[in-house]
């Protein structure tokens, strides 16, 4: 399970989301764990909460309660999550619990009964209904004012656009569709209008992020929406085109491997496009019996004709993916295939997991589940391979000039930046040691390779 940056979460370090709050003020505390797309919800908690009067403290001591939104993916997550719940309600006392893991309202009051009310997934009006019980509002129309933008949990120079709701997807590993729902596009002119505010308030990359990017607008039919005077489909291709206009990085992530994904690789190739050359692919496993007992979309695809497709388009492309090792049933010869597999793909960004049993899904009920030992020993060859690709793939990029996001500058003057190669918190950076002076966090700028790791890149400024 990802969880948001360490200083972003108040359990953590001190959160950048306030101000000292006015004399009278209530003040609430969000504690946000999971996935980018658990982020977005919790900004738009905190968005309301801060039209409504309320200021947001940065500490358990600062709250007069406190929100934790949960992942519940994986059982190590539920775990995490209740450990959250558990901190918050020993250091604050007064507890609100939301997000995934909230779907499970009696698993949760089982571990913690002394929590104020659960609500589950975009449960947005119940969690606001239980802050008001908790915490009445107070606001000051002459005071509160809340950007145009929103509260943001993310450093200002990028944002996360989630674009859809839920899933129509039924991998039997994943029970996030019986969470969140069913396919659920946004109109693609509501998704553009808010890209649009985000850019104009200094953002300058936008991360587009959903359950399953490249399904976005099948439930809509893929309808016309009004914008600019002309009409734009809810498409993933007509929808990256547009967002690329707006003079932002726009990447793609959590794309699976459809035929029509193809058509978004033209852009990739087009520098003045604004469509990063990456894509976010969850291929899982490369073996089509493993695919199929996981029930994934796509399992009879020939992903390695995609890759060699795509990369014929766009030779710079960065593909990252996530795998899935140990899935119940896999035997070593199914492993094989898989480093095979990899060996071949060449995939630049790679993550592994080791399969485990999370409640409710029927990957749980499959036969010939893998031995602990045996699961750890594939992760270790796996991780193994994958970082030597990497190792080799940012050997190749020494001596190349590469544009860059300027994300911290340290009080060593050291800044750490991202090509268009990394998104993140979850690929790797190019740190500049010497020169950076007069850089400021959201500077673009263009640098000289000259070192390279397993993960991360050293340059110089061009």
């Amino acid at each position: 399970m990802t969880q948001n940056p360490p200083e972003l979460r108040p359990d953590l370090a001190r959160a950048r989301v306030t101000d000292a709050p006015r004399p009278g003020q209530p003040t609430i505390g969000m504690v946000s764990l999971g996935c980018p797309k658990a982020l977005v919800d919790s900004e738009r908690i905190l968005t309301r909460l801060r039209a409504e009067g309320y200021a947001i403290s940065a500490d358990y001591a600062g709250a007069e309660a406190v929100i934790v939104n949960t992942c519940g993916f994986l059982d190590s997550a539920k775990a995490e999550s209740l450990d959250a719940i558990g901190e918050a309600l020993q250091e604050n006392g007064r507890v609100i619990v939301t997000g995934c893991l909230g779907a499970e309202p009696d698993y949760i009051r089982e571990h913690h009964p002394k929590i104020l009310a659960v609500t589950g997934p975009q449960q947005y009006e119940q969690v606001l209904d239980a802050v008001h019980l908790a915490v009445p509002p107070s606001p000051d129309p002459f005071i509160d004012l809340l950007p145009a933008t929103g509260v943001s949990l993310t450093p200002r120079h990028y944002s996360y656009l989630k674009i859809s709701e839920g899933c129509n997807h039924k991998c039997k590993f994943c029970i996030i569709p019986d969470m969140r729902g069913r396919l659920a596009s946004r109109p693609a002119h509501a998704v553009l209008r808010e890209a649009e505010k985000l850019v104009e308030a200094g953002v300058r990359e936008l991360l587009v992020i959903s359950q399953d990017t490249s399904a976005y607008g099948l439930d809509r039919k893929y309808d016309l929406n009004p914008w600019k005077g002309g009409e734009v489909r809810s498409h993933v291709t007509d929808l990256a085109r547009e967002l690329g206009q707006l003079g932002a990085w726009v990447r793609l992530h959590y794309v699976y491997p459809y035929p029509h994904v193809r058509d978004l690789i033209p852009l990739m190739a087009d520098p003045a496009s604004g469509v990063l050359p990456y894509l976010d692919i969850p291929f899982q496993h490369s073996h089509p019996d493993v695919l199929k007992r996981m029930a994934r979309p796509a399992a009879g695809s020939k992903t390695l004709e995609e890759i060699a497709a795509w990369r014929a388009i766009c030779p710079d492309i960065t593909l990252r993916s996530t795998f899935i090792v140990g899935y119940p049933g896999e035997t070593e010869a199914e492993f094989q295939h898989l480093l095979d597999w990899l060996d071949e793909a060449q995939l630049d960004r790679v993550g592994c997991f080791q399969y485990e049993n999370v409640a409710g899904a029927r990957s749980n009920a499959l036969p010939d589940h893998v031995a602990a030992e045996v699961k750890q020993d594939r992760w270790d060859r796996f991780m193994a391979k994958a970082q030597a690709i990497s190792a080799a793939k940012l050997e190749a990029k020494v001596g190349r000039v590469l544009e860059v996001i300027v994300d911290d500058i340290d009080a060593d003057g050291i800044a750490t930046c991202r090509t268009w190669a990394d998104a993140p918190e979850i690929d790797g950076n190019l740190f500049i040691d010497e020169g950076a002076e007069g850089l400021s966090v959201g500077d673009v700028v263009k640098v000289t390779v000259d070192e390279a790791g397993e993960y991360d890149l050293w340059g110089a400024l061009a």
